[in-house]
């Protein structure tokens, strides 16, 4: 397993990032076999939110925590501030009260990375990161990040917070796949585009990116005249992407390994840090998430894996 740093945390964050959006304590048994699984390849990241599952995600996790002890071994990225029926609630009492629940749940007392799950562009970064920092100084977060943000407004929060000695965001964790998406999945997303990647590139933000592998698409079980799934066709079906698909199947071939290790690799061998959020359900897809962690891209192959007009 290959690992990143992030300013803030002591323990360095393993490159896969277990995503547990389906965990509930109703099936903590399955929670415990995939997550004994994770750590059996080397992880020590998991990703969770607030409105995962109703809360429930947390919960489960919490549960596992308590079992298996060594708090100190797991790093846990969860997420707040995510909007509601009644719109955004990007603000410092939407912050505080979704950051205790989540610890409550958690059964812990801080968590190593808090991203603030959503943006609202109408409210001043200034209070945002003067909320965030005060649950900083408190211990409840080591280090802060943004889901689903522009790398502008990222730039703007990072600059207001050097100029009033706070700390900064130290992650961002937009979509980034190679297959690239027509439109958000959902309301309020954010994909990295070539800009994004460029700004990463320069500032060297670390890139924790979710639906790492575009949600399947590179699986082979979708094909242009396969339009059961609505959204993957929504979002990722395009000439464009199907040309992607065909080279990530032919470097693989070339490889021995299969499309969609390719397109982990992808994400995997930026010129920025990057980790990918991953939802394997059983050992063989954990064991080719793994495999793909060993694929060396090239900068050449990444080009040509992504830019179809070249």
């Amino acid at each position: 397993m290959n690992f990143i740093s992030i300013n803030g945390l002591e323990t360095k964050v393993s490159q896969l990032i277990m995503g547990s959006d389906y965990f509930m304590p109703e099936k903590i048994d399955l929670v415990s076999e995939i997550l004994e699984a994770y750590i059996r390849i080397g992880g020590n990241t998991i990703d969770t939110a607030h409105i995962y599952c109703g809360g429930k995600s947390e919960v489960a996790i919490g549960l596992w925590l308590k079992q298996r002890g060594k708090r100190e071994d797991i790093v846990i990225l969860t997420k707040g501030a995510h909007h509601d029926a009644a719109g955004p609630r990007v603000h410092a009492e939407a912050i505080r009260q979704d950051l205790l629940e989540s610890l409550e749940r958690l059964q812990t007392d801080y968590v190593d990375l808090y991203a603030l799950h959503r943006d609202d562009p109408n409210v001043p970064v200034g209070p945002i990161m003067e909320a965030l920092n005060s649950h900083i100084e408190a211990g409840r977060i080591r280090a802060i990040g943004a889901s689903n943000w522009t790398h502008q407004r990222i730039q703007e929060a990072n600059d207001y917070a050097a100029r009033h000695g706070l700390t900064g965001f130290s992650f961002s964790s937009p979509n980034l796949s190679l297959a690239k998406a027509k439109e958000p999945y959902w309301e309020g997303c954010v994909s990295a585009d070539a800009d994004t990647c460029a700004w990463h590139t320069a500032s060297g933000l670390p890139l924790l990116s979710w639906s790492s592998q575009a949600r399947g698409f590179f699986t082979g079980r979708y094909r242009p005249d396969d339009l059961s799934d609505p959204d993957t066709v929504r979002v990722f079906y395009s000439e464009a992407n199907w040309e992607r698909l065909r080279r990530a199947e032919e470097l693989a071939a070339k490889r021995g390994v299969t499309a969609i290790q390719i397109a982990l690799a992808y994400v995997l061998n930026q010129p920025f840090p990057t980790a990918a959020l991953i939802g394997p359900r059983n050992q063989a897809e954990m064991e080719s998430c793994a495999e793909a962690t060993q694929i060396r891209l090239t900068p050449e192959e990444i080009r040509w894996l992504e830019d179809v007009e070249a």
